[in-house]
């Protein structure tokens, strides 16, 4: 009686069973696509749309590499983890610039010049009708 949990062979032997043409799991390619929905649906935020997208990116191209070099599977899902990554990054980006366009207007810095002197908040409305009638015209 045998207490070996590998299969015992004819002559009685455990035998050991190893399949080379088994390939590892690519935790980089999971990791990529993971990351880059997460980038993607917090693209509004810095963390969600810079930090997870740039993390995306990189553990995209990771586990691309790994695929491609034959070590892991899931090329693909690198490549889309990678892709959608980039996608948040570039979005979170674009609002980035906006915001930072905005804050540096001439008629935001008016607003918030008018907004602190404004002592009643019928003074602060009449701050943000002035700045809605110079953004829109």
């Amino acid at each position: 009686m045998s207490f070996s949990n590998h299969p015992q062979a004819p002559d009685g032997y455990a035998q050991t069973h190893h399949d080379a043409g088994v390939k590892r799991s690519n935790g980089p390619a999971v990791t990529a696509l993971v990351l880059g929905v997460a980038a993607l649906l917090l693209f509004w935020t810095v963390f969600g749309g810079i930090v997870l997208g740039l993390l995306a990116v990189v553990f995209g191209i990771v586990g691309a590499r790994k695929a491609r070099g034959g070590r892991a599977p899931h090329g693909k899902m690198s490549i889309i983890g990678a892709v959608l990554g980039a996608l948040g990054l570039i979005a979170s980006a674009v609002i980035i610039a906006i915001g930072a366009s905005i804050l540096n207007s001439d008629e935001f810095k008016n607003f918030d010049d008018c907004v602190q002197h404004a002592d009643t908040q019928s003074e602060r409305d009449a701050c943000a009708k002035d700045f809605d009638r110079d953004v829109n015209n």
